[in-house]
């Protein structure tokens, strides 16, 4: 049979060189076309939300609850109210002293009153006449002086009463001008501080009522409610839990030889059970540290164990495909398992 036609031996590859170029051309090709329908890593992880829960500082008695737990609510919806009696009635009290201090000092500003003022310009008056009389006396009293009609007692007398009456009316000048200016200026700045001090009381109290209204500081769905209206809510205790959509993030693993190859900004698939199709998010943060970090040496074989934390981020409009807690798996596209390890050292 090895003499027949049909049999013959070929020329071998040893005696043939002008097919070995071939071969090394058809393989290098042959293994780009396998290397390039090569399917990206699929990394497993999971949903994260940032919740943010409203309460109130102070405690009370919930009276209104204007959400539910699933619903949504817009940045400034009211979510809730407490009961506020006690804090109205401080607000009113605090009202009626910025009245009063407002008075006092009003008071002080304008000095004496209408009435007051009148009867001290009657006694200018009557002192103006005293004076007159005491002049014209004293006046008088000098001529019989000079003639010797009268002593020097008499003289002496009349100057005295001319002196009294002028200093009577310089006294009751300045009394009436006291009474045109008002407080005096230390009793005017006490009374403008106690009115300082009450409208900051005013101001506290009317804070402490606001605070048991609480309205939405964000846009986003009622993740939780933790109380029920009538019940007893402490100060501080969250009565509402919002998760807004920028809030929504995956958070998932890569391994320590891809690491390098992943940046915030880079664009990934989400896909989870039951997707109709896949979410597309954004890479917004990189763990600079690894995690499951293995003791003391480094080698090829446990730096396999590296992996890094990424937090992706979805479109607003897309988050509410996505709920925290949900396993999900990722997908870079670009980066397969054939992309090199960078730095590989062992150690």
């Amino acid at each position: 049979m090895t003499n027949s036609p049909f049999f013959q031996r070929g020329p071998s590859l040893r005696n043939s060189p002008r097919l070995l170029p071939f071969l090394a051309v058809l393989l290098a090709g042959l293994a780009t076309l396998l290397s390039g329908c090569r399917e990206p890593d699929v990394m497993q992880g999971y949903v994260e939300g940032e919740y943010v829960d409203v309460a109130a500082p102070l405690a009370g008695q919930l009276r209104e609850l204007d959400v539910v737990k699933g619903g949504q609510a817009a940045a400034g919806d009211r979510l809730f109210l407490l009961e506020r009696a006690f804090e109205q009635a401080a607000v009113d009290e605090a009202a009626q002293n910025v009245l009063r201090a407002e008075n006092t000092l009003a008071d002080l500003n304008k000095g004496q009153r209408p009435t007051e003022i009148a009867a001290i310009q009657a006694r200018l008056r009557e002192a103006a006449s005293s004076l007159d009389y005491a002049r014209i006396d004293w006046e008088r009293k000098q001529r019989l002086f000079a003639e010797e009609t009268i002593s020097a007692q008499e003289l002496d007398r009349a100057r005295t009463e001319y002196e009294t009456a002028r200093q009577s009316v310089r006294r009751i000048r300045s009394e009436l001008e006291t009474a045109h200016l008002g407080g005096r200026t230390d009793k005017v700045a006490a009374a403008q501080a106690e009115l300082d001090a009450a409208r900051a009381k005013l101001a506290q109290a009317r804070w402490n009522l606001d605070q048991k209204i609480q309205y939405a500081p964000v846009t986003g769905r009622v993740f939780e409610t933790y109380y029920d209206p009538g019940e007893w809510v402490a100060a501080g205790r969250p009565v509402v839990c919002l998760l807004p959509p920028e809030h929504v993030k995956t958070v998932f693993f890569v391994p320590e030889a891809r690491a390098g190859l992943v940046h915030p900004g880079q664009t990934a698939l989400v896909d989870y059970d039951g997707a109709t199709s896949p979410v597309p998010v954004r890479v917004s943060y990189v763990a600079d540290e690894a995690e499951y970090t293995p003791p003391v040496i480094y080698s090829s074989q446990n730096r396999a164990k590296l992996v890094f934390r990424v937090e992706a981020k979805p479109a607003p409009e897309d988050a509410h495909r996505l709920r925290p807690g949900q396993p999900v798996d990722v997908t870079l596209p670009g980066l397969t398992n054939s992309a090199p390890a960078a730095g590989r050292e062992d150690g």
